[in-house]
């Protein structure tokens, strides 16, 4: 099982897309308190569509109360990260696969990330860039490590209007 761990979001869009993201991919999600929005809001729940209801999703009041409860070898996405993320054999990763963002405005505290250096991951970009946006880091992160695994039990064909139809009703 692959989880999305955002620790202390704090844009309702962003959160909300991941959301959609996770749905699609069979990915978990989890939300590291405090968060920057309530969970019933409007732009949260419009990014997510009505994918919400199809998604398992937790959140947990700390970082401690997630570690407690879902212990394991964390994948940390930085961008101090010394290797890329299609750098890592995910097929290797022992049990289920945690990926952790940090917020929108630092990233993941050093206090959780210093003693993880070698777990820690980037994505490839101009030297003069920060960062991406949250959700397109999530989203290229999952789906490294979806094709990694030959995207399991995910469908290569469309399903809801078949997969001859190409647009035209026909």
């Amino acid at each position: 099982m692959i989880h999305v761990v955002l620790y202390e979001p704090e844009k309702p869009a962003n959160t909300g897309n991941i959301m959609r993201t996770c749905m699609a991919a069979g990915a978990i999600l989890h939300l590291i308190e405090p968060l920057g929005f309530y969970v019933d809001d409007r732009h949260l729940k419009r990014a997510g569509m009505d994918y919400i209801e199809e998604l398992e999703w937790h959140v947990h009041r700390n970082w401690e109360a997630f570690c407690e409860a879902y212990p394991g070898d964390y994948i940390y996405v930085s961008r101090y990260g010394q290797k890329s993320h299609d750098e890592i054999d995910y097929t290797k990763e022992p049990g289920d696969i945690f990926l952790v963002f940090g917020k929108e405005s630092t990233g993941i505290p050093y206090q959780i990330m210093k003693d993880h250096l070698d777990r820690q991951i980037r994505i490839p970009m101009v030297p003069s860039a920060r960062s991406l946006n949250l959700s397109n880091a999530a989203g290229i992160v999952l789906y490294e490590v979806l094709r990694q695994l030959g995207y399991p039990g995910l469908s290569r064909t469309e399903v809801i209007k078949g997969a001859d139809y190409r647009g035209n009703p026909e």
